[in-house]
């Protein structure tokens, strides 16, 4: 391997390294939806073994998420049944070479993907609201840790804690989620 193909390499450990665990989530989203997208294009070009590559890279990235998941959230048994089915739809899209498979797993890639964008939206700006040092909150419900994700509010309006059912020490785990 070259020295700039090291480097490059080093650069894009250390960007998933130090990236917010929110911000994280959505490069495995995009990670995935952009190569099913790239198995699409391969097998309308019948580049069969890129095809196969592209669908095994959304494969592990799908593995990822599903090994993200903070299982004390009770959403997140169902996030992982929707992960699980959609490893399914893409080992059946990788045997059959089945671009309608595909289409189907990244259209919800897509869903889920702008669902967490939004959720990830309204708990900064509730956070925001209610406290200046958002980070430290988001992160603390990013990785589903103990701490309260909610400020201390006046009696008169509790706010419940705000957790996201993913674990933030558990992103990424090496999964090239670049391309």
């Amino acid at each position: 391997m070259s020295v700039n193909a090291d480097a490059y390499n080093q650069y894009k450990k250390s960007t998933v390294e130090t990236v917010s665990p929110e911000k994280l989530l959505i490069m495995l989203y995009n990670g995935a939806i952009k190569n099913i997208n790239n198995a699409k294009k391969a097998i309308t070009e019948k580049d069969i073994n890129r095809a196969h590559s592209e669908i095994m890279r959304a494969e592990e990235i799908v593995v990822e998420l599903m090994s993200t998941l903070n299982m004390d959230i009770g959403i997140s048994a169902k996030l992982f049944a929707l992960y699980e089915y959609f490893y399914y739809q893409l080992t059946q899209a990788n045997a059959k070479k089945d671009i309608a498979l595909l289409e189907e797993v990244e259209g919800f890639l897509l869903e889920l993907r702008q669902t967490w964008l939004e959720a990830i939206k309204a708990i900064k700006s509730s956070q925001t609201a209610d406290n200046p040092d958002v980070a430290g909150m988001i992160k603390n419900a990013a990785a589903g840790s103990a701490a309260s994700a909610t400020p201390a509010a006046p009696a008169a309006s509790p706010k419940p804690a705000v957790k996201l059912p993913v674990a933030a020490a558990n992103l990424s785990s090496g999964i090239n989620i670049r391309g």
